[in-house]
């Protein structure tokens, strides 16, 4: 499932990466957040949201490896971010779209306001359409879906389609196998 998800994602201009544990995926994000210049400064920090990938690390250790990298999400710093960071529930295989709960404020703002959105996915989460990850989520715990194909872009009424306007111009997927990491 995890290759036809991500031949749609990158058809749609999403950048996919694979990993067979947490560590590896960590390693790889470090990396990028260094290569994509991140600095305490406006304009050119991370902010990352609260989720499940981040247990058993130390975030105070990873602002130290990389400063500008903040965990305390608020609008006005993601506003001012260059890269968010939040963890995705699902995958759909047939459009390469994440699927989050995006009840919790914190991660919307990371998803939506800074240019790069980095994604976090377990390959284990990858289901074949919206029908089959419609049924594994209760209505009454999630109150806000989302959904999110792409980089964002938009064509006005002359075709002219711009990437980035209401949202990311960049979405880097980093899928982690989690079936490897137990074993």
């Amino acid at each position: 499932m995890f290759n036809a998800f991500k031949i749609r994602a990158e058809a749609v201009s999403s950048e996919v990466h694979r990993f067979p544990s947490k560590m590896e995926a960590m390693g790889f994000i470090l990396e990028f957040l260094k290569k994509e210049g991140i600095e305490d400064s406006v304009g050119a920090c991370a902010l990352w949201a609260p989720g499940p990938f981040l247990e058993g690390f130390d975030t105070k250790r990873l602002t130290e490896i990389v400063p500008g990298l903040h965990f305390e999400v608020t609008r006005q710093r993601a506003a001012e971010a260059k890269i968010g960071i939040s963890q995705m529930d699902f995958g759909l295989a047939d459009t390469g779209t994440l699927v989050q709960d995006a009840t919790a404020v914190e991660k919307r703002l990371v998803s939506t306001l800074p240019e790069i959105h980095l994604a976090l996915l377990e390959t284990g989460k990858i289901v074949p359409d919206l029908p089959a990850v419609l049924r594994l989520i209760d209505p009454r715990e999630s109150a806000y879906l989302a959904l999110i194909t792409g980089p964002s872009r938009t064509a006005d009424i002359e075709r002219v389609l711009t990437i980035g306007v209401h949202g990311p111009v960049r979405v880097v997927i980093v899928c982690i196998d989690p079936e490897q990491e137990a074993a």
